[in-house]
C-alpha cells in the first residue's frame, strides 16, 4: 500500500475527443495526477440530455494519448455490463495501455443504467437483488482475467462457456480491482478481491449532515472493512483506500460557505482528514464545461483544480 497520499481525478465523458476531450486527459498527465478515471454510464443524472460518451472508447482514445498516468473506470456495475465481454474489453485496454488500468466496480445503483434495458412491464433490481449479481459478477471477472486459457461457469445470473481471453492481462495475475462498497457483502468482496477499496461517504449525510459527522460515518466504514479483511485473513493496509469526493456534506453548498474548492489550503485540509482515515488516494472531479447546477459544487474550477494538482499536491507529498 502506498505511504503517500495521492491526487487524481474523475473526467466526465462529455466532451468531443476533438474539442477539448483529447487536451484534459493529457493535461492530467501533465499536472502529475497519479490516475484519470471516468464514470461508466449509459448517461448520469443533469447530463441525460447532454453529450455523454462510452467509457471504455474514451479510455482507449486515452490510453493512446497518455504514458504514465493510469486510467479506469470509477465505477463499473452489473447494471449494464457481462463479465465475459466486459474480461474481452478490459484485456484489451490493458494491453493498449501497458498496463495501466484498474478497474473500478461496484454494484450499480439507480437511475438510467438501471432502467434502460428494461421492458415496459420490468422493475429495476432491488438493492439485494443489486448485491446478489454483484456478488456472481465480481468472482466471475476474476476469474476470467486470471485464467485466460479458458474458463466455463455457469450460476444463477452469468454463463460463461468455454470463455478465453488470450494472452491475458498485461498486470499480472490481473488488473487490479477497485471495489466500491459500504454494506457488508460488498465489502466482503472488497476484502477478497480487491487491490482498493472506494466510498464516497454516507450518502444519507449530503443534504443535512456536518463535515464530523462525515467524518465519523467514514471511519466507520473504513472499521468496517478493517473487520471484513480480518474475517478474510488479509491485511487491511495492502488495500489502497480511496475517496471519491463531491458526495459529502463539505461539498453541499446550503450546508457549507466555501467548502473543501473555496481554496487549495481548504482542500488540503479537506484531505489531510481523510488521510488520517487511512486513505491513499483523493478523486476530485475535472472542470466540466458550462457546469450543472446539481454539480457545481463538486467540482472546482479550472484554475483552482490546476492550483490543486500542482500546490496542492506538492503539500499533500510534503
Amino acid at each position: 500500500m502506498s505511504t503517500t497520499l495521492r491526487l487524481s481525478t474523475v473526467i466526465l465523458p462529455v466532451r468531443r475527443w476533438h474539442e477539448g476531450g483529447r487536451t484534459q486527459w493529457q493535461r492530467a498527465e501533465e499536472l502529475g495526477l497519479h490516475a484519470a478515471y471516468t464514470y461508466d454510464h449509459l448517461a448520469w443524472r443533469a447530463f441525460r440530455d447532454r453529450p455523454w460518451f462510452g467509457a471504455l472508447p474514451t479510455l482507449t482514445a486515452a490510453a493512446c494519448v497518455t504514458s504514465r498516468l493510469r486510467l479506469g473506470t470509477l465505477v463499473t456495475s452489473p447494471n449494464f455490463r457481462h463479465p465475459v465481454t466486459l474480461a474481452k474489453e478490459l484485456i484489451s485496454l490493458d494491453d493498449i495501455s501497458g498496463g495501466r488500468i484498474t478497474l473500478g466496480i461496484g454494484a450499480g445503483g439507480n437511475g438510467f443504467d438501471a432502467t434502460t434495458l428494461l421492458r415496459g412491464d420490468e422493475e429495476p433490481w432491488t438493492p439485494r437483488e443489486r448485491a446478489d449479481r454483484f456478488g456472481e459478477f465480481v468472482p466471475l471477472l476474476d476469474g476470467l482475467l486470471r485464467e485466460p486459457a479458458g474458463l466455463t461457469s455457469e450460476g444463477r445470473f452469468y454463463v460463461a462457456n468455454e470463455a478465453r481471453n488470450l494472452p491475458g492481462c498485461a498486470q499480472l495475475p490481473r488488473l487490479p480491482f477497485a471495489v466500491a462498497a459500504t454494506g457488508p457483502r460488498g465489502l466482503r468482496l472488497a476484502a477478497q478481491y480487491g487491490q482498493a477499496w472506494v466510498t464516497t461517504g454516507d450518502p444519507r449525510l449530503y443534504e443535512s449532515g456536518s463535515a464530523a459527522e462525515s467524518v465519523e460515518a467514514i471511519r466507520g466504514q473504513v472499521a468496517r472493512l478493517g473487520k471484513a479483511c480480518a474475517e478474510g485473513d488479509r491485511d487491511v493496509d495492502a488495500l489502497d483506500k480511496i475517496l471519491l469526493t463531491g458526495f459529502t456534506p463539505e461539498f453541499n453548498p446550503a450546508l457549507t460557505r466555501g467548502g473543501p474548492f473555496e481554496s487549495v489550503d481548504a482542500f488540503v485540509d479537506f484531505a489531510g482528514r481523510h488521510a488520517e482515515l487511512g486513505f491513499t488516494e483523493i478523486v476530485i472531479h475535472a472542470p466540466v464545461p458550462d457546469g450543472s447546477p446539481e454539480f457545481s459544487a463538486a467540482v472546482a474550477d479550472e484554475k483552482l483544480f490546476e492550483q490543486i494538482a500542482t500546490q496542492g499536491l506538492a503539500q499533500l507529498a510534503g
